[in-house]
């Protein structure tokens, strides 16, 4: 038994680029850019950026295509999923993807065309400060949150 589960939150490094599929089928293929921020040993602030291939199927692909452009802020919840090849010299190649199931705009469209700088969730500004806070704090706010009885509930 085994679970994939992925959740990103990051920001479009290019525009979705909507395809069609011979059985008429559309996916959005874009990338995705997420941040980390952590202190080093030493205490000081560090910053690193891992980047995904996305691909959001149907209608949340006709959607992600419509609204989203580079740059702009997203959350996803999906799966990952690895694809394999042999390139033309006769290596194996492969590849991992993260595939869309859900997915949420972050921030406003008017916040996102009035500032280079999107306005996040409060969700989603809480998750980044705990990142940058280090275990310690994140320890107790997790044990605050548990105390207040507080969960969160995703729909599907």
């Amino acid at each position: 038994m085994g679970m994939n589960r992925v959740i990103l939150m990051g920001y479009l490094t290019r525009d979705p680029e909507l395809r069609h599929t011979p059985r008429g089928g559309e996916v959005a293929v874009f990338g995705l850019a997420v941040n980390r921020i952590f202190a080093d040993a030493d205490g000081n602030r560090q910053e690193e950026v891992s980047f995904f291939d996305v691909e959001a199927w149907a209608r949340r692909g006709e959607v992600i295509a419509e609204y989203l452009h580079k740059g702009d802020p997203i959350l996803i919840e999906g799966r990952l999923k690895q694809e394999r090849w042999q390139d033309q010299e006769g290596q194996n190649r492969s590849k991992v993807k993260a595939v869309v199931e859900n997915f949420q705009f972050v921030g406003n469209r008017s916040s996102r065309e009035e500032s280079s700088t999107p306005d996040l969730t409060a969700a989603a500004t809480k998750a980044i400060e705990a990142q940058a806070a280090g275990p310690e704090r994140r320890n107790a706010q997790n044990a605050r949150h548990c105390e207040s009885g507080s969960t969160m509930a995703t729909s599907r």
